[in-house]
């Protein structure tokens, strides 16, 4: 079983070796937002996890003591504090939290020798200049003095939910730790800057490889979610790896584009990505390769935000006539962009003529998605990356057919939309690797593809629309320029995206 921790829901996906699904469910989530700051409540999280897994459950009156492991994943760098026994001392900023900008400078120049060598840059999204805000600003969220929170312990998004579901706090993985300054190359916490940035009096916990058995369902948490106790818990990775697990694109020179509410593009490459700009990063993959990707502030919140409650069926068959729509837009979800470029005042603009109506608006953001995805690819290819195979789409975007298609035509490359595109799916996979691994012979090596390979099944290939894709290339350099003046993206990427992209 995987089970999804996202921005607007909780999702749990029960799924074979060979890729049946026998269950699925979920639960609905909601934060306050307020400016460029988002918080949501863990407690909100454990109840839409206990709906989200009954819900899968009721799928299958035996399908309970079936379930041979699961696995979390959760947005990266969500952070809130608890108490050393787990009990949340506070509110959770979320991944796109917005507020730690100049606790984001300091944090880079605390550690700027260790992020220019691990290829990082501190973004005010991290969740390691959020702990520095939190530290900082304890009266304003706790109700009492900084030194109220010393002896706290950080905390992941993942790390909460499996921490009830043990019925104890428990390590957290390498991935969900890495916008919290883990070092994954040397497998350690960077202490030297905590002390500088005055985050010594926090307890930083343990770190293990995502697929490590970190415990089981503790009797609470049976009777909470209706699994049952003793299932093993297997130590997961953040939203966007998840979904990269789920693809199926395992192996060197392959690529996936999340599309949820924002954007995330991972792919696999044999050693670390180095990026300068360090808007680019590097999780570690399971089987011991690594996943360079980057998040985008744009994606389908866009339309969401646009088109409340409307049907986007219809919508996407009337923006089929719009290729291209009159206008350009940069559809940024929120304030501030994170990938391909870092531009914390970065707003969301339409450019040439206002859209004329609905359908011409829809297709617009639709469109203006696409472009900024190729501009991601060129961006990963400008750093000296492959990226030759077809990309693979998941996320909950790729519920629009009209909409992968049109995504392959401006990227002008086939794409592959696997038959469950959902990251709770690279949750199950993860879970059934870590299982494997676990019942393995110490030192032997387990491959991911070995364990898993059957549970991704192939939906739909698509292949780009020659003439479609050339007549988004004036809309492309168009977007590109217009980003280039307003000073975001730097001129050199500029360049490669015109003549390369």
């Amino acid at each position: 079983m995987g089970v999804d921790l996202g921005t607007q829901g909780v999702r749990a996906l029960a799924v074979t070796a060979d890729g049946r699904v026998l269950g699925r469910g979920s639960a609905g989530l909601t934060g306050h937002r307020e400016g460029n700051r988002h918080q949501q409540l863990p407690a909100d999280w454990w109840s839409a996890v206990g709906t989200a897994v009954r819900r899968t459950l009721a799928a299958d009156g035996t399908l309970s003591v079936r379930v041979r492991g699961l696995s979390v994943c959760s947005t990266s760098g969500t952070v809130l504090l608890t108490s050393p026994d787990g009990a949340p001392v506070g509110p959770a900023l979320m991944y796109d939290d917005g507020r730690a900008e100049a606790e984001a400078g300091e944090a880079q120049e605390a550690g700027a020798a260790l992020w220019d060598e691990l290829g990082l840059r501190i973004q005010p999204s991290w969740a390691l200049a959020k702990l520095v805000w939190l530290a900082r600003h304890a009266d304003q969220w706790s109700g009492g003095p900084r030194s109220g929170i010393d002896g706290s312990r950080v905390c992941h998004q993942a790390d909460y939910v499996v921490g009830r579901l043990a019925g104890h706090p428990v390590a957290t993985d390498s991935s969900h730790a890495l916008k919290t300054g883990y070092d994954l190359h040397r497998a350690a916490w960077p202490t030297h800057v905590h002390d500088r940035l005055g985050l010594d009096g926090l307890r930083f916990p343990d770190v293990v490889p995502p697929g490590t058995v970190l415990g089981t369902v503790c009797r609470d948490a049976a009777a909470h979610t209706g699994l049952t106790e003793g299932t093993p818990i297997v130590a997961g990775m953040t939203d966007g790896c998840a979904a990269q697990l789920g693809s199926g694109a395992w192996g060197v020179g392959q690529w996936n584009s999340v599309l949820g509410t924002t954007l995330v593009l991972k792919g696999v490459t044999a050693t670390p990505l180095r990026d300068p700009a360090g808007v680019l990063y590097n999780h570690r993959s399971p089987d011991g390769h690594w996943l360079p990707g980057g998040a985008s502030s744009v994606g389908a919140g866009a339309l969401t935000k646009a088109f409340p409650g409307a049907d986007l069926a219809r919508l996407d068959r009337l923006a089929a006539t719009r290729e291209p729509a009159r206008a350009i837009a940069y559809p940024l979800v929120a304030s501030g962009e994170r990938f391909p470029f870092l531009a914390p005042d970065a707003e969301a603009f339409i450019l040439g003529s206002a859209p004329e109506d609905d359908a011409d608006r829809h297709a617009a953001l639709l469109q203006g998605v696409a472009l900024v995805e190729r501009l991601c690819l060129a961006y990963i290819r400008l750093l000296g990356a492959p990226v030759d195979a077809a990309v693979t789409f998941t996320g909950g975007a790729t519920r629009s057919p009209y909409w992968n298609q049109l995504r392959a035509d401006i990227l002008g490359r086939p794409a592959i939309v696997p038959e469950q595109t959902d990251p709770a799916l690279g949750m199950a996979v993860l879970a059934a690797h870590g299982i494997a691994r676990a019942r393995a012979a110490d030192g032997v090596a387990v491959p991911l593809a070995s364990t898993s390979r059957g549970m991704v099944r192939t939906g739909a290939v698509l292949d780009p629309r020659p003439d479609v894709t050339r007549r988004f290339a004036e809309p492309f350099a168009a977007l590109v320029g217009e980003l280039e003046r307003r000073g975001w993206l730097p001129r050199t990427t500029a360049d490669y995206a015109r003549e390369h992209g």
